[in-house]
């Protein structure tokens, strides 16, 4: 599985979206192709350079859980794009 975060500022954070709730949710990618794809999405609506990363799916979602965070499991079947809104943001 794959997460997004700024290219050089790995270890800061990832790339999450707020949903309609006002929570913050973590988009994880289970196809590198697909994280890379919306990566570039993002740069072209003028975030910074972004880098994807490989992560331990049980790793990742067993560390979401301990610090009550939300998290999206992004397949291959589904389909998602930026927000155009100032709601998503990297931490």
């Amino acid at each position: 599985m794959h997460i997004i975060t700024v290219a050089g500022q790995e270890k800061d954070g990832a790339y999450s979206v707020v949903d309609d709730d006002g929570e913050e949710v973590l988009y994880i990618f289970v196809e590198e192709d697909d994280a890379l794809r919306y990566a570039m999405q993002l740069e072209d609506m003028g975030y910074p350079e972004m880098h994807v990363i490989e992560v331990e799916d049980v790793v990742m979602i067993k560390t979401c859980e301990m610090h009550d965070h939300r998290y999206a499991i992004i397949s291959p079947y589904d389909i998602v794009v930026p927000p155009d809104n100032a709601r998503d943001f990297i931490k």
